[in-house]
């Protein structure tokens, strides 16, 4: 948490969806940080250790946000990661979101008062865990 407030890293390489999310999510109070490719992503997560991350699926190429996730897990990411698809019903039935290395999955175009909701539960569950491990 940088000034007091969470960091999220939002990767799409739609900049009215990186609109979208960055007017959204600091309505609700958190840091958003953006980039528009994979690579870029990766550059920023190195930098600014953020507290959640969403990704899109399908971006520079088809799984470019599958292959970011892999990534991110290979670094030892331990921030809750959403998926953002527009194919995302079929894709959380055709696939284990756990096996993927994802904290869940949501369809576009994104309900933002859900999000939001379900963000800051992730939140929630991740301080209180680290406060656990902290005793």
């Amino acid at each position: 948490m940088k000034d007091h407030k969470h960091v999220i890293l939002c990767v799409d390489d739609d900049q009215d969806s990186l609109d979208i999310l960055r007017i959204a999510l600091e309505s609700g109070g958190y840091k958003v940080v953006q980039a528009l490719t994979a690579e870029e992503g990766l550059k920023i997560y190195k930098t600014e250790n953020p507290d959640l991350l969403i990704v899109d699926l399908m971006m520079e190429e088809v799984d470019a946000g599958i292959s970011f996730v892999k990534r991110l897990k290979a670094l030892g990411n331990t921030a809750p990661i959403l998926m953002l698809s527009s194919v995302g019903d079929s894709l959380s039935y055709q696939a284990d979101n756990s096996n993927l290395g994802l904290d869940g999955i949501f369809q576009k175009p994104i309900d933002t008062h859900i999000l939001l909701t379900d963000i800051k539960t992730r939140i929630a569950k991740k301080q209180a865990a680290g406060c656990k491990e902290c005793q």
